[in-house]
């Protein structure tokens, strides 16, 4: 049976062109046989989050819908600049079976029998320990900043009994709310977006 993979491109800027990726990551598929179902591409920063990536989500709901084999990238920041959302993104496509290859270094995540590639699985380790270090020197400087904030004074965290209205949950969960208009599970939105699905439950009921 014939490989069936979808092509993800993407750079920063409108005046960026991305037709060199899907150029080159067609050549690719027509050199190994492939047969490429779809393509996704747009111009959007690498640092937005995966709810922001509208052609992105568009991949993830397309895969989980169809039977697809691979998801090729031209490199790891094509499809992510933020570490986290890319071992996200990388994870849920392996709960599907999906493996992405990344062009750049000729690396799959998943082995042809259909197991983890301990040598992708190391690079991906190496990226979680990049943004397992970033954010705990963000939780240092916020819990810093509290600290020096509660000596001043302040009181930090929200009035007793205070609830957000479903408007301010409708602001701040806008993109979540957008996968779940696009069909996505609730547990591959949680996955995706690192929200609980319990909140997901909770905003699938003010839309």
């Amino acid at each position: 049976m014939e490989t069936r993979v979808v092509i993800y491109a993407r750079v920063s800027t409108a005046g960026q062109d991305y037709e060199r990726q899907l150029s080159e990551l067609r050549e690719y598929a027509s050199r190994m046989g492939y047969e490429v179902v779809k393509e996704f591409s747009e111009k959007i920063s690498g640092a937005k989050k995966i709810a922001e990536r509208e052609a992105l989500a568009d991949l993830l709901k397309y895969v989980e819908e169809n039977k697809i084999d691979k998801v090729l990238i031209y490199e790891c920041s094509r499809l992510s600049r933020r570490a986290v959302d890319f071992l996200q993104v990388v994870e849920y496509l392996t709960e599907h079976g999906i493996s992405v290859y990344i062009h750049q270094n000729g690396l799959e995540t998943l082995l042809p029998n259909g197991g983890p590639n301990p040598i992708a699985q190391l690079v991906l380790g190496i990226l979680a320990q990049f943004n397992s270090m970033e954010r705990g020197l963000i939780r240092s400087r916020m819990e810093s900043g509290y600290n020096h904030f509660r000596r001043q004074g302040g009181k930090v965290g929200r009035k007793v009994g205070y609830r957000k209205s479903a408007d301010e949950m409708k602001t701040q969960y806008s993109k979540e709310i957008q996968l779940i208009k696009k069909g996505i599970s609730l547990r591959n939105i949680a996955a995706i977006c690192g929200v609980s699905v319990n909140t997901l439950q909770k905003i699938k009921k003010i839309i």
